[in-house]
């Protein structure tokens, strides 16, 4: 599970944003995460408890979106969801698409007190 790595960097990373800014207390923190990478929601949610212990993001309110794994047909030039599809355009049954989002792991907001 290299997801709990990854939650005790986004720590990091809050903690040195919250330090630049000068602030005290952080209420919430937004996370996207693509439905196509590598990171699992439920196991960002179960990890977060851990690494936020004893720091500034202790009493921190975790919120994840999901941001939907899309491609653009190369051929008809639809947009679709390719895990609904199975990588496969629902408009023209082609196989030939470039990817446009779903990869996506990143920090959305902080929102301070």
């Amino acid at each position: 599970m290299h997801e709990l790595g990854v939650v005790f960097e986004v720590v990091k990373t809050v903690k040195n944003i919250a330090e630049e800014n000068q602030l005290t207390k952080i209420d919430k923190l937004v996370l996207q995460i693509g439905e196509l990478s590598s990171m699992i929601p439920r196991y960002i949610k179960e990890c977060y408890p851990a690494a936020v212990d004893g720091t500034l993001l202790q009493d921190t309110k975790l919120e994840i979106e999901i941001i939907p794994g899309n491609a653009l047909c190369k051929n008809c030039n639809k947009v679709f969801n390719l895990l609904e599809n199975k990588g496969k355009c629902p408009h023209c049954g082609i196989k030939d698409w470039e990817l446009l989002s779903g990869k996506e792991f990143m920090i959305k907001e902080i929102v301070a007190c």
